[in-house]
């Protein structure tokens, strides 16, 4: 067994969790608030440390009124739970991947859909140009959108090689129940997906229940998926997303000074965050080919791949985002 590069710990559906931390808001300035945060990510990984430092400068910075409460590990459930149990008042916030803020605001899943981002260059433009827009969504469903972050770059990964599309038609690929993009991907090439929730994919990977699994190398590390699995590819299929959010209603309790510190420390922390996430992932990815999994070059095939991509997104369109946001997010991805 290994261990994530630096005990970062991130996976392609992680990742996401690994983000900002929310600040707390604060309806009285006289009396402390506390924020109960929900994450999937463990208390011993990078972002627990990352997170009980950012709790630290956020008590600081509104002198004492603000208190991040954090339960890790996936304690109160998948991301689904969380966003439930934020809406029930039973959480404030939560770290969550691309795929559980789509159950909040669908069209964030634009963001997801193959082909459209590739490289962190493209991320960082996206994320510039679309945030004000995303951020009027989630503003609109009830939460506040504190700040992105990412958990390393997507694979195929498996225990057979999958070098074209048409390679996932003979294969078992793992599908998160909440994921509708890389259903619709599986749908196209002609495959048949397992939807299983994060924590039953080890256990379906030694039952031979799944033999595909879509996440980053830091993830495949970090829930030991890699010791199940033989393959992976060598260029990446987008990158691994996810964002901290909190409830609006406890985000408006908060003085505007302190909402101000929230979103400031949240910004830094996923800032510091996605620099040794992508360092971590790197790193895993040399780890895992020292352990004897071998990088299948799909290059060859390329243009399959982007086809089906392409065709991915035109399926999606009037069902999970418009055509207007998926061209602007094409031309913001292009520096357009």
């Amino acid at each position: 067994m290994i261990k994530a590069p630096r005990k970062s710990w991130l996976v392609f559906l992680l990742a996401a969790a690994c983000l900002l931390a929310e600040g707390p808001p604060s309806a009285d300035a006289e009396e402390k608030t506390v924020i109960r945060y929900a994450t999937l990510a463990p208390s011993g990984s990078t972002f627990g440390k990352i997170l009980k430092a950012w709790s630290r400068s956020l008590e600081k910075e509104t002198e004492g009124r603000v208190e991040l409460r954090y339960y890790s590990g996936g304690s109160q459930g998948d991301e689904r739970d969380f966003i439930r149990k934020m809406r029930a008042g039973q959480m404030d916030a939560a770290g969550i991947t691309s795929t559980g803020l789509g159950i909040i605001v669908r069209p964030v899943l634009v963001l997801s859909t193959p082909g459209l981002i590739e490289t962190y260059d493209e991320l960082e433009r996206v994320r510039e140009k679309m945030t004000p827009h995303f951020g009027e969504m989630f503003r609109d469903a009830g939460f506040e959108l504190l700040a992105w972050a990412d958990a390393g770059k997507g694979r195929i990964m498996s225990t057979i090689p999958i070098l074209r599309p048409s390679d996932l038609k003979k294969a078992r690929p793992w599908v998160w129940k909440d994921d509708p993009i890389f259903a619709e991907f599986l749908k196209v090439v002609g495959a048949n997906g397992v939807r299983l929730g994060v924590p039953e994919v080890y256990a379906a990977l030694q039952t031979k229940m799944v033999d595909v699994v879509p996440t980053s190398a830091i993830g495949a590390v970090a829930l030991q998926w890699y010791t199940k699995l033989k393959y992976m590819s060598k260029d990446s299929f987008g990158i691994v997303m996810g964002a901290s959010i909190i409830k609006k209603e406890k985000f408006d309790q908060l003085s505007p000074e302190d909402q101000a510190v929230l979103k400031s420390t949240a910004i830094r922390a996923a800032a510091a965050l996605d620099r040794v996430v992508r360092r971590d992932d790197a790193e895993a990815y040399e780890i895992l080919m020292k352990r004897g999994i071998e990088a299948l070059d799909t290059g060859p095939y390329r243009a399959e791949w982007e086809e089906a991509g392409r065709e991915t997104r035109e399926n999606l369109i009037g069902r999970i985002f418009s055509r207007s946001l998926l061209e602007e997010a094409e031309a913001a991805a292009k520096g357009k």
